[in-house]
Parts: structure tokens; C-alpha cells; sequence
């Protein structure tokens, strides 16, 4: 009975101190992994970049139908004409033939009143009837001329719709994709293919809305040569997702290298600070790409100061996929949240993982 006494007395206090160590451990700051500021050395960015043909056409029927035949596979160089998909004619055939028979049809009757107003005007030099009634005549000839033009018309476009059941190639080229399939039904317009024209190659790069786009830079590639790039087009607006513009780089030579959809590295050099950085007038910072945070209204790092984090804006001048540049209130060894910054909110209490 003694013992059971000291159970009873002792396992509430047990499981008070178990309670309470379990709230401690839950009212500790998270651990984050934090990395130290560093100043952009080089004037240099390194992006991402798609290879993209110079001109790139969805190709569609334009007529509706179905798919008898693919003649074509993705990847396959084609000519000028050369036909990669044909629809079933069968129907198209049959409004050729209606339009040939009502195209007889008008000629024959134009040919009737054409011979009826050559005996109407004999007769009216005559005065046999009457010049109302040579008029009226006249008349349905002009009629049956109308109408002869418009069975012609009827027929070409009827022609042309049977022409338009086999989709050749506009341009010589390589097809960078073939969706349609026989047996499919399409709709005119519907894309079943895409052709890259000709051998001219770029690479399209998404910049930083406030980056001026340089006017060189280099195409880095997997065996690590180089191919020189030059500025060809920007997109004349900033996306509003994104905040970044569309820009894209001719390859000067050795096009024939670069397969279009891959990603390339594209490296350029900025001679001069960009308006952004020459506006604020602040230096480039160097920090890992974990740790931006761009959940508000813009980017933003998580600065740690005696043990709490609190949440300083900056501008993304560049990133690829392992760091980025920034500008802002910064200082060289200020520290950084480097992972998980999603999680993170402002005064937050935080424990630093050793280094």
C-alpha cells in the first residue's frame, strides 16, 4: 500500500516535468542555416537562356477534316512544298463537283440570253418590239453574267479548299514538333506542327525588369566552347508576374550547334552600372539563391541580428541557379537566412546552425 501511495503521489509530477519539456522544446526557435554577404567581385551575369529558332510558324489546315495520312516525323528536315499531313478529300471532292455542275448550268443559260438578245436587237432595228422590251433583255443578260461570275468564284474557292487538304511546308525548315495523328479530326487553324525556318538560331533570355539589356554576351555550352551573342529584340514591356523582360540574341556563328528548346548558359558583362544601381547608388552584393524571399510586393533578404530575423528589400540584378546579384541597404558580412526563408516572418526568433 506504501508503494502504490508513492506511485499515485509521484507520477503526476512525472508527467508535469514531461508536459513541460515538450512545451520547451516546442517554444524553441527553429534552426536556419545562414551565410554571410559577400561583394559581386565581377561585373558578370550568368543566365539561363533558351535556343530558339529565328522564326518559328505554327502550322495548321485551313480547312476542317479529318487525318488520313502523316507523312512527316518531329526533327525532320523539310522542304519548301513538301506536304506533312494530308485530310480526307472526299467531301471537298464532292463541292468541287457541285461547283463545276452549277457553273455549267450559268453558262448555258448566259449562252440563251446572249442569243436571245442578238434576234431582240435584230428585231427592235426593225421595230418588231419595242426598245423596253430589248431592254429587259439586256438585262437578264447582264443577270446571267452575274451569276456566271459567281459560279466561277464558287468553283475556285471550292478548288481551294481541296488544295488546302494537304498542309505542306511555307519554308524549308525543321520541325520541332508534329501533333497531328491520323484518324484525329482538327478544327482550321488548330496547330499540328511546328517548323523552325532555316538554320538561324537565338537565345531568349528573361532579364531583370531594371536591367538595361547588354548589347553582347556569350552562349556558354555543355563542352564548354563559346558562342558569341548580339542583341536582336526586347520585349517592349516588363511582364507583371515575373517583373522581367524578354530578350532575344542572335548566335553569330555556329548556329548549327545549338538544337532548338535546349538551355544554355548565357554570360554578359555590364561595363557600367545599370540605371537601377546608378539611381540608388548602392554596391552589388553576392548571396545564395535560396535566399531570396518573394512573397510580397518585391524581393526581399531575412538579415539575423542577435538572434531575430528581420526582413530587408533589395533588387534582383541577376540570378542563375545557384546565386544571385543584388543591390540594397547592405554591408559586406552582414548574415542571411539562406534556406527556408518562406517560413520565416518579421522579429522572428531564430537559432544559427554552426557554419
Amino acid at each position: 500500500m506504501r508503494v502504490m501511495g508513492l506511485i499515485i503521489v509521484w507520477l503526476p509530477l512525472l508527467l508535469g516535468c514531461e508536459a513541460a519539456s515538450v512545451a520547451d522544446a516546442v517554444q524553441q526557435p527553429p534552426w536556419v542555416r545562414t551565410a554571410e554577404i559577400e561583394p559581386a567581385t565581377a561585373r558578370e551575369y550568368v543566365l539561363s537562356g533558351t535556343v530558339r529558332a529565328r522564326t518559328e510558324s505554327p502550322l495548321s489546315f485551313q480547312v476542317p477534316g479529318r487525318i488520313v495520312a502523316r507523312l512527316v516525323e518531329a526533327n525532320q528536315r523539310v522542304d519548301r512544298g513538301q506536304a506533312l499531313l494530308r485530310l480526307d478529300s472526299r467531301d471537298l471532292q464532292q463541292t468541287v463537283t457541285a461547283a463545276e455542275a452549277e457553273l455549267a448550268a450559268a453558262q448555258a443559260a448566259l449562252a440563251t440570253v446572249e442569243a436571245d438578245l442578238a434576234r431582240h436587237r435584230a428585231l427592235q432595228q426593225r421595230n418588231f418590239i419595242s426598245a423596253q422590251a430589248l431592254a429587259r433583255t439586256e438585262l437578264q443578260w447582264r443577270e446571267a453574267q452575274a451569276r456566271r461570275d459567281a459560279a466561277q468564284a464558287r468553283l475556285a474557292e471550292a478548288s481551294n479548299a481541296l488544295d488546302y487538304a494537304v498542309l505542306s511546308s511555307p519554308a524549308e525548315g525543321v520541325l520541332l514538333e508534329v501533333t497531328g495523328e491520323p484518324g484525329q479530326v482538327v478544327a482550321a487553324g488548330q496547330p499540328v506542327a511546328v517548323l523552325a525556318h532555316g538554320t538561324a538560331r537565338e537565345v531568349e533570355v528573361f532579364l531583370p525588369g531594371q536591367w538595361t539589356p547588354p548589347a553582347q554576351g556569350q552562349a556558354l555550352l555543355a563542352d564548354g566552347s563559346t558562342l558569341a551573342l548580339r542583341l536582336r529584340e526586347v520585349a517592349g514591356a516588363v511582364e507583371p508576374q515575373a517583373r522581367t523582360r524578354r530578350a532575344r540574341y542572335s548566335v553569330t556563328d555556329g548556329a548549327l550547334a545549338l538544337v532548338p528548346g535546349t538551355v544554355v548558359r548565357a554570360r554578359f558583362e555590364a561595363a557600367a552600372q545599370s540605371p537601377a544601381e546608378a539611381a540608388a547608388d548602392q554596391a552589388v552584393f553576392s548571396v545564395p539563391i535560396g535566399a531570396l524571399d518573394e512573397r510580397g510586393g518585391g524581393a526581399r533578404l531575412w538579415q539575423v541580428r542577435e538572434g531575430r530575423v528581420s526582413a530587408t528589400p533589395v533588387q534582383v540584378l541577376a540570378a542563375d541557379d545557384r546565386s544571385a546579384q543584388v543591390s540594397g541597404r547592405l554591408a559586406a558580412g552582414d548574415r542571411v537566412v539562406a534556406l527556408g526563408v518562406h517560413l520565416l516572418r518579421e522579429d522572428m526568433a531564430v537559432r544559427e546552425l554552426p557554419r
